[in-house]
């Protein structure tokens, strides 16, 4: 073994040693600086709303068709030929009440009555022929003073049928007028023409149907409302007396193109609830539908309405709107630390756009309005803007 190889093994511990120190001096020496702290997320920016009880009136919103009032079908009392028939006999036509719509050919009835009036003729000479010998009766066995007379020697029985038979006769007249007097078909109230099923020169069997018609004086509206939200109106249900008015109603729809509304009441309530629904129909009347006021457009039969009913007035609510509230249904605040918290509250109803919060809020609390993606309770905000 040459003298190298000797002194190797005792100088590469030394090598490696210096080698590990060196390496850790650097590495100390070299270390770059403490990391940065992490940046806090930043505060959100909110708005918010004071809240402030308020008296409100808790109107009731429904949908319905307009109908009118009454619509009958204008019948024929009697068999004829029709012979005049009025122009607004026609879909569509207007008539008054009691006009003349239409008539059927009369004078087989004027022969009736002609014939029934020399009935009467023949009647009352036979009556007075039997009251005469009646008479006579009477005082020939008054001069036989022969004890009580039969009602048949007096001659009763033939003035009682005489008198019968002239009752008769006036009854068979007073038909004949009557059958007249529905010769003229005549409208029974004012109101609109909406279809006719007979033409002038038509023969109509007794029982037949002329037009069908309907009164324009009033229209009618079904308005379906929720048995619960009866509590927000002013109804005398299950009273047979009513002092005072039921609520106003304010109807809307588009005619033409254009917005139109039309003022109305309700005026009953129907007696039963809808079986398929729950629901309770309230019925409003509208005067006068075919009169436009104030540029409104008529209220015609068949349309489909918007129906926004008053309701009661209650104090001490709160309205706040919808995305003041989170998932689970409690309201957003900001606390005096300005950092958010929710709240259980009780709410009466909601409406488009807002809900109506009976109790759980105080006056001055401040409540989140504009819309966070992930609001946690606790977590520090800023409130950007206070809306009135």
């Amino acid at each position: 073994m040459n003298e190298k190889s000797r002194w190797l093994p005792l100088i590469l511990p030394a090598v490696v040693l210096t080698a590990a120190v060196g390496a850790a001096w650097a590495m100390i020496a070299l270390r770059p600086g403490s990391l940065p702290a992490p940046a806090e997320p930043p505060v959100p920016r909110v708005e918010v709303i004071k809240a402030e009880p308020q008296t409100l009136k808790l109107n009731v919103h429904s949908q319905g068709v307009v109908a009118p009032r009454e619509a009958i079908d204008l019948i024929a009392q009697v068999a004829g030929k029709v012979e005049k028939m009025h122009q607004a006999l026609v879909s569509g036509g207007f008539f008054k009440a009691d006009e003349l719509l239409a008539s059927i050919d009369p004078r087989d009835y004027d022969y009736a009555i002609v014939a029934t009036q020399a009935k009467i003729a023949e009647a009352k000479r036979v009556l007075i022929n039997e009251r005469a010998q009646a008479e006579q009766a009477r005082s020939e066995w008054q001069a036989l003073g022969e004890g009580e007379a039969s009602d048949l020697a007096l001659r009763k029985p033939q003035l009682a049928e005489a008198e019968a038979k002239l009752q008769a006769a006036e009854a068979d007249l007073a038909k004949a007028k009557l059958d007249r007097s529905r010769c003229e078909i005549r409208a029974p109230f004012s109101g609109r023409v909406l279809n006719k099923q007979v033409g002038r020169g038509q023969f109509l069997p007794a029982g037949a149907t002329i037009a069908r018609i309907y009164a324009n004086d009033i229209a009618e509206i079904r308005l379906p409302v929720g048995i619960n939200e009866l509590a927000f109106l002013d109804l005398p249900l299950g009273l047979s007396g009513r002092t005072g008015q039921w609520p106003a109603v304010t109807l809307s729809a588009e005619v033409a193109g254009q917005p139109q509304t039309w003022r109305g009441r309700i005026v009953r309530g129907e007696a039963e609830l809808d079986s398929s629904s729950g629901q309770l129909f309230l019925v409003a009347q509208v005067e006068q539908p075919d009169n436009s006021r104030d540029g409104a457009a008529p209220l015609l039969s068949g349309l489909f309405v918007q129906a926004d009913i008053e309701g009661v007035a209650r104090a001490g609510l709160y309205a706040v709107p919808r995305n003041a509230l989170n998932n689970l249904g409690q309201v957003k605040l900001v606390d005096a630390e300005q950092r958010l918290t929710f709240r259980d509250v009780e709410l009466l109803r909601g409406e488009p756009g807002r809900v109506i919060v009976k109790s759980g809020l105080n006056a001055g609390e401040r409540i989140v309005v504009s819309d966070m993606p992930m609001p946690v309770a606790g977590m520090r905000v800023e409130v950007s803007a206070e809306r009135p």
